[in-house]
């Protein structure tokens, strides 16, 4: 389909000051890690940072965007292919992650001579990306050391029978978003940060974001609020869910481009998730 309502803004491709370096043979690809430059980098105390794991989209998207959060973050970029599967399978090995985050730890103190130090742990998603959470959330101590949880329109799952959508009597393979209703209760509570945000678009071949955020919003007993407002971007904001540390975001649009929308809106989506407060 071909969309015209919406502005559909862009973030402009480029690379903000600050320091870059890859991390190799930990997961199939190299992840590319960013830290901003911050005034506060020349004093004495350790600059105390959110490590920002992003799986899924173009680099300099969460680069910018943790550049225009006045240096609060260091981002590790990884991108492994274009379906969820990619990002499960490395990231199913605990291991794995625990190199990485690691690694990332020791480069950022090396290469900042002690300046900089990680604290907290958020991990954001965009589309197939999610599938990379659901394999950390599904390590109970994996899960424990994250700290925000941010996914961009990218909480999918299966129907059962495969391909056998709500309207002809399928089912949602529930057993895949237990994880994430594990942590959206945690979140509710006001333990910890759970964001995420979702468009109209319906695959038909698998569930689609709306209907397994709807699945959340009922396991936790919640209920949508409908909303009419201008989201970032000139995305349109049409429901939310508000509980603790957890917000749920609908938007409109059901095209490629409102489904972009949400990986160019990290920046703003990353700011809210912030002011979340927990107990």
């Amino acid at each position: 389909m071909v969309e015209r309502v919406r502005r559909h803004e862009r973030v402009p491709q480029g690379q903000p000051p600050g320091i870059t370096f890859t991390i190799d043979s930990i997961l199939p690809k190299s992840v590319s890690v960013f830290i901003p430059e911050r005034p506060s980098l020349g004093v004495a105390a350790p600059d105390e940072r959110t490590l920002l794991v992003h799986l899924f989209g173009a680099s300099y998207l969460p680069m910018q965007a943790v550049a225009s959060a006045g240096g609060k973050y260091v981002v590790a970029v990884v991108n492994l292919g274009g379906g969820s599967s990619a990002y499960e399978r490395p990231l199913s090995d605990s291991a794995a992650w625990g190199k990485l985050l690691g690694r990332v730890r020791d480069e950022t103190a090396a290469r900042t001579a002690g300046k900089v130090r990680i604290d907290r742990v958020f991990v954001s998603a965009f589309s197939a990306g999610y599938g990379g959470v659901r394999a950390l959330l599904s390590d109970e101590r994996a899960a424990e050391g994250i700290d925000g949880v941010l996914l961009l329109d990218g909480l999918h799952t299966s129907y059962i029978p495969e391909r056998a959508v709500l309207a002809e009597g399928g089912m949602l393979d529930t057993a895949k978003l237990v994880p994430f209703l594990r942590y959206a209760r945690r979140a509710a509570a006001g333990e910890t940060r759970l964001m995420i945000t979702h468009s109209e678009i319906f695959p038909g071949t698998f569930a689609s974001t709306t209907e397994t955020a709807d699945w959340l919003i009922s396991g936790l007993g919640l209920a949508r609020t409908p909303v009419l407002a201008w989201g970032p971007l000139g995305m349109q904001q049409l429901s939310e869910v508000r509980r603790g540390g957890l917000t749920i975001l609908g938007f409109a649009g059901n095209t490629g481009p409102d489904h972009i929308d949400h990986l160019h809106a990290l920046g703003d989506f990353l700011a809210r998730m912030e002011r979340l407060r927990l107990q």
